[in-house]
């Protein structure tokens, strides 16, 4: 599909600075895919304003009023029963129903999850969504999933997760045959608990959709000694956070190291082009965006509190999720990976988008 093609459905009042993030980062994206277009769904009355403001958006951009909007505070169970004419809700159905090919939101992560799992259901083979995204490594990215959909998983869900993270790097990262690895304990085979071993049992036959390398540890993630890292979403999350708050430590450390004394001010000067790119590799917004993948269409969740940029990034991974089929290569995965298991003497996993 051409890029030119895409329609995004976006939730204009989703995140801690909407609408202004959501209008601004349509702008930013609609200038590095040019030919994209939007239908922004929300209030109207401070819809038009924002996107008035930005020349040429209009033409590539339709507003859609919806009376109502989820709070960062509903409750999942609330937002379904309770917001349904939510913009949330109208963008999320829009890309259900075909009118858009994918849909990005700022908002609520629960409720957005609740409303995907409800409106697009799940895709053949797959039995739970994960949560997706990119960190930086030492070696360039890595994909880690899941990072907080489901806290907790059996052997099936990882197993799924595998295929479902291996093929969304070979779709946003480019890679032929990703290296994937289950965070464990340690990467003795014995390790973990029963769940994990099982999966890694499924994962290592012959005729895996996967390149599967066995166990992975915390200290691996940095080091991007696989391209892909799958969990269930309690410790997919608590690691993400654990990276994040060190990051920021390390960032606050080298600020105050460099305002120590005279000297450490001068060397900051020369130090400034160094620190500039470092800056930029571990830019949060570079990294905006998370995909609910297994769901039969392309919901990509954006940090709520983001900015412009960082909201046009999660633009356009949406935008490279439909460009390059990710939906089509994950049923044709998921089916290799249903073919292995039911030939193994490992319990039977059953395709279909039926609950676990």
């Amino acid at each position: 599909m051409s890029v030119d093609k895409v329609v995004l459905a976006l939730d204009g009042m989703g995140g801690d600075h909407a609408p202004e993030v959501v209008v601004n980062g349509a702008d930013i994206a609609r200038e590095r895919y040019p030919g994209a277009s939007f239908l922004l769904f929300g209030d109207p009355d401070r819809l038009k304003p924002l996107v008035d403001r930005r020349k040429g958006l209009a033409q590539v951009l339709e507003i859609v009023p919806a009376a109502d909007a989820v709070s960062a505070d509903d409750k999942p169970s609330f937002a379904l029963r309770r917001r349904r004419q939510s913009s949330m809700w109208l963008a999320v159905d829009a890309a259900a129903q075909g009118r858009a090919d994918t849909v990005v939101s700022a908002g609520n992560t629960g409720a957005l999850l609740a409303i995907s799992m409800m409106a697009m259901r799940m895709l053949p083979g797959a039995h739970r969504p994960a949560l997706a995204s990119f960190i930086p490594t030492s070696r360039g990215e890595t994909v880690m999933l899941d990072l907080g959909a489901n806290l907790e998983c059996d052997a099936e869900n990882l197993a799924e997760f595998a295929v479902m993270g291996s093929v969304f790097a070979q779709v946003l990262l480019g890679l032929s045959a990703p290296t994937v690895g289950l965070l464990n304990v340690g990467s003795e085979e014995l390790k973990g608990h029963e769940e994990l071993r099982q999966a890694a049992l499924w994962l290592r036959r012959e005729g895996s959709p996967v390149s599967f390398q066995g166990f992975v540890e915390g200290n691996d993630i940095g080091t991007g000694k696989v391209d892909v890292v799958v969990t269930d979403g309690f410790t997919g999350n608590v690691a993400l956070k654990t990276i994040e708050g060190t990051a920021k430590l390390y960032t606050s450390f080298v600020r105050e190291a460099f305002r120590t004394s005279t000297f450490a001010k001068i060397g900051a000067l020369f130090a400034s082009g160094a620190l500039v790119k470092m800056r930029k590799r571990v830019d949060p917004r570079r990294y905006n965006g998370g995909v609910f993948v297994g769901l039969d269409g392309v919901c990509v969740k954006s940090h709520g509190g983001t900015d412009a940029l960082g909201f046009a990034y999660a633009i356009g991974m949406a935008i490279d999720m439909v460009r390059y089929e990710y939906k089509s290569k994950l049923v044709e995965g998921l089916a290799k990976l249903h073919e292995v298991t039911a030939r193994a003497e490992a319990p039977v996993l059953q395709a279909g988008g039926g609950g676990s």
